[in-house]
């Protein structure tokens, strides 16, 4: 016999370790409320903080930045760049490598994320290789 499927409440106490090197605040998922479609949860990056690049596996990705100021490098090679100010809305398409990161010194940052994936870690796939690659290319020249 299936379980009841039902609305479900929940007051976000718990975080978890991401594989891309962030901390997320425990939202709506499969592992939380046996979502089917979506993964929704809180980021909140730190002062200066970067996360692994990285992509999601055929599934996209919905983010508004509720306070602050990040940014972002993307594409097949890493080179390209944008930046989210507080009340943007982002759009990363499946299968994007992206790389996110805080450029304040000072100041943290904080978004809502919505993934199409209902498994918190499951699409995420690190990219060692191109992060090597841009690593490289950020290291001023001799």
């Amino acid at each position: 016999m299936e379980p009841t499927r039902t609305c479900r409440l929940i007051r976000s106490s718990r975080t978890y370790h991401g594989k891309q090197g962030f901390d997320y605040a425990e939202a709506i998922s499969k592992e939380s409320v046996d979502s089917q479609g979506i993964c929704m949860h809180l980021l909140t990056i730190p002062p200066g903080q970067r996360a692994k690049a990285h992509l999601h596996q055929a599934h996209e990705t919905a983010i508004y930045m509720l306070k602050g100021r990040s940014a972002m490098w993307y594409g097949e090679k890493l080179d390209q760049h944008m930046e989210v100010e507080e009340g943007d809305f982002l759009y990363i398409p499946a299968g994007m490598p992206h790389l996110p990161y805080n450029p304040s010194d000072t100041e943290s940052c904080t978004a809502l994320l919505a993934r199409t994936d209902p498994n918190e870690q499951e699409s995420v796939l690190l990219l060692p290789e191109l992060e090597a690659l841009w690593l490289k290319q950020q290291a001023p020249a001799d």
